[in-house]
């Protein structure tokens, strides 16, 4: 076993040096591994590891924690998706990182190799290999693994989505050799824009289709469900016109036949619960008045839903199951991590050993492997083994009531052994706006932040994911209004509660945060004493014409209702428009590969605050780097920077290269 984790921690780099202060490098590193699964026979594990950057697939041989086979992508190709075929078989795609707000963007390969590293084919690429590679090779259609077949040792179920207008695509349900690459057509969606899910008997079922326009024309988000009939058609089951604004959203169907599903009105959180094959119906079995629920406690066999998870504040699990022998042991196993955040992760076809999660805001991540039969877990690994759990800051769950009556819920990070009182803050609104939002766990960012003293207030603003499309929708039009004053509220709320010494509170944020650390001051000039802005939109006539997400209609209908469809709207929501509000010390960085907010964003807003005479302390747009730095060294120059600049205007530590250094500010 020992021998195992050691090769794992030598594919994610040296461990840090034991120090007073942990160094930058110590948040920065990426975790030892991203993901686990175990085979179905339970004779292997498959680890996703970061190596410094890329994402190489390991294979461990449980008995005796043997490493079997690294597998590595060409051309810094990362593997992503990976999922055991059989007992000794995997199957996976390759991602290219483009930044770390962004999702890596998928290469569209896959691959299947043994666990002992024979018989590895590229399943399906783009190009051609000659004539044996003709059937593997891609033309203008994408696949994503929908089911690896576990119980068929050669072919996993995938789907198709190829072009077919500027904004719409054809979605297809393929049988695929992962030893060939021969593919066989099993079903294709009754419209553009589909995913398929089967039924327990691996059939090809149900269509969620999805549209991006409401009747206005404006940017929305809707679905509809179709079913397939034995008869091979469609049939329309549930939208927005039949239901009455309700949304009928297919998740899965167990082994049982039960399939799950979430009915969504478009107004509070939507509900999950079952429907009823023959005729349609919902029936509900959970529905939280404020949260959506985050995440499922699924039977390690079966697929049964035994739990529901909301994450309001602190993640909950409410089991629905309970009865279920398996709601029980896991009731038992989280009694057992008292405070932290348990779930299964996989397991075997048996279902006698379960690969265990345990993280908590502290704990940056564990997996244990349990045994069944003997009632025992055994601890495998930890994601950041550097990480001293008990030298880590606390993350608590904050709500507070708003100046229009909504209640809005956040996280704190207060430093180790802080009293909790007159700290200095820093405020870090998420990215988005829409969708994203902040959770409760260990973050190394403001982990960093609390190792230097400082506390850090994460608030989940109007249009943040998981409370609600409604509330997500909040922030259409708002983005320098209703948003900015939710950011504002909250921090005043620290400072009422005591939290937050009221001269030492400076923001920072990355993507829509880069904007709000800008924007924030402009809309309350007296609050914040520095702002740090990274990889941010400051400009809407830039992010129109040059964003990857100008590029299709749908984006464009998106940041016209996001931004306002007029040029006065378009201005009055640009902190550009406002640079000679903004008078307090700021400093920006950027991508220079950044699509999502071009660097143009950072170098005119730069250019405009120059010429208001406030120049920026600093400006970096780093070369090679897109939404988000993801080189290790880059990251810890970023940092280095960002920490120096707070310690200059509200106080602290911070390391500079090698050294350690001190500054009192007046």
């Amino acid at each position: 076993m020992r021998s195992a984790i050691l090769a794992l921690g030598l594919l994610a780099g040296a461990g840090a040096n034991a120090a007073e202060l942990p160094s930058v490098e110590h948040f920065m590193r990426y975790n030892t591994y991203s993901s686990a699964r175990i085979s179905p026979d339970g004779k292997f594990l498959a680890i996703g590891v970061d190596r410094n950057g890329q994402d190489v697939l390991t294979v461990i041989r449980l008995a005796d924690m043997q490493l079997m086979k690294v597998n590595v992508l060409p051309e810094e190709k990362s593997v992503s998706g990976y999922r055991w075929i059989s007992n000794d078989r995997l199957i996976f795609t390759s991602v290219q990182k483009f930044g770390s707000f962004a999702q890596p963007r998928g290469t569209g390969e896959w691959y299947a190799v043994n666990a002992d590293g024979s018989k590895p084919e590229a399943v399906i690429f783009y190009g051609s290999r000659g004539t044996t590679g003709r059937a593997k090779s891609l033309g203008n259609e994408s696949y994503s693994l929908l089911d690896p077949l576990v119980d068929d040792p050669r072919n996993v179920l995938m789907t198709a989505v190829y072009p077919r207008s500027k904004d719409g695509a054809g979605t297809e349900l393929v049988l695929v050799d992962t030893f060939t690459g021969a593919r066989k057509s099993l079903a294709r969606a009754p419209r553009e824009n589909c995913s398929i899910q089967v039924d327990e008997k691996k059939k090809p079922r149900y269509a969620v289709c999805y549209d991006d326009k409401n009747e206005q024309g404006q940017f929305d988000t809707r679905t509809e469900l179709h079913v397939l009939g034995d008869d091979g058609k469609w049939t329309l089951v549930s939208n927005a016109d039949i239901d009455g604004g309700k949304q009928l959203r297919v998740q899965w169907a167990a082994e049982d036949g039960t399939i799950y599903a979430e009915l969504d009105d478009g107004k509070s959180p939507a509900a999950f619960g079952t429907v009823d094959r023959a005729t349609g119906e919902f029936t509900e079995l959970f529905k939280d008045p404020v949260s959506e629920v985050a995440g499922f406690v699924v039977s390690p066999v079966g697929d049964k839903a035994l739990g529901v998870i909301t994450a309001a504040g602190i993640p909950k699990v409410t089991l629905i199951d309970e009865e279920h022998p398996d709601a029980q042991l896991y009731a038992s196993l989280a009694a057992a991590f008292p405070g932290q955040m348990v779930n299964f992760s996989t397991a075997t076809r048996d279902g006698n050993q379960i690969i265990v999660s345990v993280f908590s805001d502290r704990n940056p991540g564990e997996l244990f492997l349990y045994d069944r039969s003997s009632g025992k877990a055994r601890f495998l690994m930890k994601g950041r083994d550097w990480v001293k759990n008990e030298d880590s800051a606390t993350v608590r769950a904050f709500d507070f009531v708003n100046r229009d009556g909504m209640r809005i819920y956040g996280y704190l990070t207060i430093p180790k052994g802080s009293d909790g009182k007159n700290l200095p803050m820093i405020v870090n609104p998420h990215g988005g706006p829409m969708g994203p939002r902040d959770n409760w766990g260990y973050n190394p960012e403001t982990q960093l932040f609390a190792s230097r003293g400082y506390a850090t207030l994460q608030v989940n603003f109007r249009g943040s994911g998981g409370f609600g499309k409604a509330f997500e929708d909040m922030a259409y039009g708002q983005w320098n209004t209703g948003i900015m004053h939710d950011i504002i509220d909250a921090t005043r709320w620290a400072i009422k509660e005591g939290i937050a010494d009221p001269g030492r509170i400076c923001i920072y944020g990355g993507s829509f945060g880069g904007y709000s650390a800008m924007m924030a001051p402009v809309v309350d000039p007296e609050l914040y004493k520095c702002a740090f802005g990274y990889v941010g939109m400051y400009d809407a006539q830039i992010q129109m014409k040059l964003s990857d997400t100008s590029k299709s209609s749908s984006g464009m209908r998106y940041l016209q209702r996001a931004f306002g469809p007029t040029r006065a709207e378009q201005d009055a929501m640009s902190p550009i428009t406002h640079a000679s509000k903004i008078d307090l010390p700021v400093y920006l960085a950027a991508g220079a590969r950044d699509a999502r907010c071009p660097p143009e964003h950072t170098e005119a807003l730069f250019a405009a605050l120059k010429a208001a005479g406030n120049t920026p302390e600093g400006m970096i747009v780093q070369s090679g780097e897109a939404h988000g730095f993801y080189d290790v060294g880059n990251r810890v120059k970023l940092y280095t920077e960002m920490l120096a600049f707070f310690n200059r205007h509200i106080g602290g530590k911070v390391e500079v290269g090698t050294a350690e250094r001190t500054a009192s500010v007046d």
